[in-house]
């Protein structure tokens, strides 16, 4: 008997809870994840960084390899999107976009910002100039998938 007291305590307790948490949550005061008015912005804005990867052999021989985050993507044909690469890691990565005019250049702790619009579906290489050459460990090579 006085375990059904028990577990109805803690069931009422629990569902209290619930419910204090679901008034928090859903007051004015809230702050809302995604904007659902009338003034909708239509851009399309995908963020990148710099990063680095560096370790050192058996033998004492330091590696190391610079990428793009996220390595790969996806951005819709005949829409304008707009790329921003905040720069982590490395001073500078001098960049361009195979197949196209676009290039730029993007330095440690600061944004850039690239307007991209493609009319071709395709797979288009975002390609640091400085980490692409032999002798420069992996190459820093993204993906943007245009579909």
């Amino acid at each position: 008997m006085k375990f059904i007291i028990i577990k109805r305590k803690w069931l009422l307790l629990v569902v209290a809870a619930i419910v204090v948490g679901g008034l928090y949550y859903f007051t004015n005061d809230a702050i809302p994840t995604f904007n659902n008015s009338e003034e909708k912005s239509n851009e399309l804005v995908i963020n990148m960084v710099t990063g680095e990867f560096t370790s050192t052999t058996a033998d004492g021989k330091k590696i190391e390899a610079y990428r793009w985050d996220p390595g790969t993507i996806v951005i819709p044909k005949n829409e304008e999107v707009t790329l921003s690469i905040i720069g982590v890691n490395g001073d500078e990565h001098p960049f361009y976009i195979e197949g196209t005019d676009i290039k730029g250049t993007v330095k440690k702790g600061e944004e850039t910002l690239v307007t991209l619009h493609f009319k071709e579906e395709g797979t288009y290489r975002l390609i640091c100039d400085t980490h692409s050459h032999e002798g420069h460990g992996v190459p820093m090579i993204a993906n943007i998938v245009v579909d």
